[in-house]
């Protein structure tokens, strides 16, 4: 079972599982076009996951709603996603076709953001990407690095299905803040090489994201005294590093 993600906009993933059967789940469908072009004229999907409120995540739903009436459409807990029909939160069991997920809260980059996992992957939206994270519209600090950690305590070979291609530039800050990790160094050649061909990087595994990732390793010596030396001064613990970290970022021009 490979999940497939459908380029959509400039950056984004929506992604695609199939079964023997070829019905699908469909996730974060954010234009409908690319997931009608894939699935063509073949049964109507399983369902459709969403994980957090942005056009760029549920722009699409109408338009499925219209190819597919009365497809499950599982999403949290929020009033701005209005085309839900099964309202999702941490802790629930998905069964959708042959496959079972688990929802786990994730805040931070929107107040109710979720994560779907199960099947060996896991479908995080924009709170977690391939050596990087999400920005906090609506969360603080404390409540992003919460939500990563959890995301981190998951088995290392979850396959990391997040929603945009940023990998490359999430590398480039990656390796300001710890220019001398070597897995790190040997991911970015990778992706380099990936991203050279045209090709997706995504999905990552999460071992590799735990290694390489800075937003994850807050507790990491090298990764805290490079925060404490940008911030400019100390910082008290990791959802502290974890907030230096993000506005470096949020400035950074690789």
């Amino acid at each position: 079972m490979e999940p497939l993600p459908l380029p959509a906009f400039d950056d984004n993933y929506i992604w695609l599982l199939r079964d023997a059967a070829g019905r699908a789940l469909v996730v974060d469908p954010g234009d409908a076009a690319p997931v009608l072009a894939a699935l063509g004229d073949g049964p109507p999907p399983h369902a459709i996951l969403v994980t957090h409120h942005h056009p760029d995540h549920i722009g699409g739903l109408r338009a499925l709603l219209e190819r597919w009436p009365g497809t499950p459409v599982y999403a949290p807990h929020e009033e701005r996603i209005t085309d839900a029909s099964h309202r999702v939160g941490d802790g629930d069991e998905l069964a959708i076709g042959p496959w079972r997920f688990r929802v786990l809260a994730v805040p931070g980059h929107t107040r109710s953001h979720v994560a779907y996992v199960g099947e060996g992957l896991l479908f995080c939206g924009d709170t977690l990407f391939s050596l990087g994270c999400g920005r906090m519209f609506e969360g603080t600090p404390a409540q992003m690095h919460a939500s990563l950690s959890k995301l981190a305590a998951l088995p290392g070979d979850t396959r990391v299905c997040c929603a945009h291609e940023y990998t490359q530039a999430n590398a480039a800050f990656a390796l300001a803040v710890d220019p001398d990790n070597p897995a790190l160094r040997a991911r970015a050649r990778d992706i380099h090489a990936l991203r050279a061909a045209h090709r997706p990087t995504l999905p990552a595994r999460l071992d590799q994201e735990r290694a390489c990732n800075p937003f994850l390793r807050c507790d990491d010596p090298v990764v805290r005294a490079a925060a404490q030396r940008h911030a400019g001064r100390l910082l008290a613990d990791a959802a502290e590093v974890f907030g230096a970290l993000r506005a470096w970022k949020d400035g950074f021009r690789g």
